[in-house]
């Protein structure tokens, strides 16, 4: 089970920083600018965002994601709401995220009212883009597969500082399921199934908001993936077309769920689609990869992709692994 949590952590860093160089960019300028990506790299000094990476740097999704971990650890495990922010609002300070851009929309103006002693609650609760769902994937790794409901729960205790709406807490939920499922069953079919029979309890946890719905899209990005089998620059074509891919959940979710799905269980060919989509690239990339790198674990992954993680951001994830090993299956 370490190897799959592990294939979880460093899958969804391969497709944050893969995805880096073109975030938040057309898929029209994705393909003037780089034709197709074929492999890491350096941050693009056109973009306004990720020239201030190097290749093989992961982005905030998944430094959010470890620094949700680091309070998880301190608190064993039990969600403390102020103590997460408290660490996300120090990891931002030190990376100086609010004066390079770096954070998502809902998270910025969250953590500042969280700094100044103010109530998040009244921004959260009308939040619809994808910072809680981006950083949940390790979340995911915690629960076994039928362990449904404790997984939502956990989900809105994690997020619910910067995101307490249905449709935020419900993307989020269904990305940490498709983790588990993906750890569990490693079969697309059950992870579809296992991701979509989450939608209505989920929903049900946050404030209400205007959305498409997400079981909808979805299944739709299923179809595509079905209907573009072997024809991967039409699937993602039609994908964006349809999803947008943009920083709201409804749109990036989908993406991500529906590339995993067409790629499932392969990180680094997950990673490529996903960098050439077009839209929240990093995002999409870090939920969508996470997904594939649980089915087949750590060994499953490239070697040299690993290494790159390791060496570009200065990090080892086995100490998080190894926490979550012992914590896994026993947060009901």
């Amino acid at each position: 089970m370490k190897s799959k949590i592990l294939g979880v952590l460093y899958g969804m860093a391969i497709g944050d920083a893969m995805g880096m160089p073109p975030e938040l960019w057309s898929r029209k300028r994705v393909l003037e600018k780089y034709g197709k990506i074929k492999d890491f790299l350096e941050g693009d000094g056109e973009n306004e965002i990720s020239y201030q990476y190097k290749r093989g740097n992961f982005t905030d999704d998944t430094s959010q994601a470890i620094t949700i971990l680091d309070s998880l650890i301190e608190t064993d495990f039990v969600p403390d709401a102020s103590n997460i922010a408290g660490h996300i609002l120090a990891w931002a300070r030190k990376e100086h995220a609010f004066e390079n851009n770096i954070l998502g929309p809902t998270s910025k103006v969250a953590l500042e009212l969280f700094e100044k002693g103010e109530s998040t609650g009244e921004y959260s609760r009308q939040a619809l883009s994808n910072g809680a769902a981006m950083r949940i994937p390790p979340i995911g790794t915690l629960f076994k597969a039928n362990q449904k409901k404790e997984l939502c729960d956990y989900v809105k205790a994690v997020s619910e500082i910067t995101h307490s709406s249905d449709i935020t807490l419900t993307g989020a939920s269904m990305v940490a399921m498709a983790v588990a499922s993906a750890m569990d069953k490693e079969d697309r079919e059950e992870m579809i199934r296992d991701v979509l029979s989450v939608e209505a309890y989920a929903m049900s946890l946050g404030a209400s908001t205007v959305s498409a719905s997400l079981g909808t899209r979805i299944r739709y990005g299923v179809e595509l993936a079905h209907r573009y089998e072997g024809d991967e620059d039409r699937f993602l074509e039609e994908l964006y077309n349809m999803m947008g891919a943009g920083v709201n959940t409804v749109d990036s979710v989908p993406c991500a769920i529906a590339i995993a799905y067409y790629s499932f269980g392969n990180v680094h060919p997950c990673a490529l689609l996903c960098a050439n989509l077009g839209g929240d690239t990093d995002t999409i990339g870090a939920m969508a990869t996470a997904i594939c790198g649980g089915v087949k674990g750590i060994e499953g992954i490239p070697v040299e992709d690993v290494n790159l993680i390791r060496e570009a951001n200065q990090v080892d994830f086995m100490p998080y692994a190894e926490q979550i090993v012992k914590k896994r299956g026993c947060l009901a």
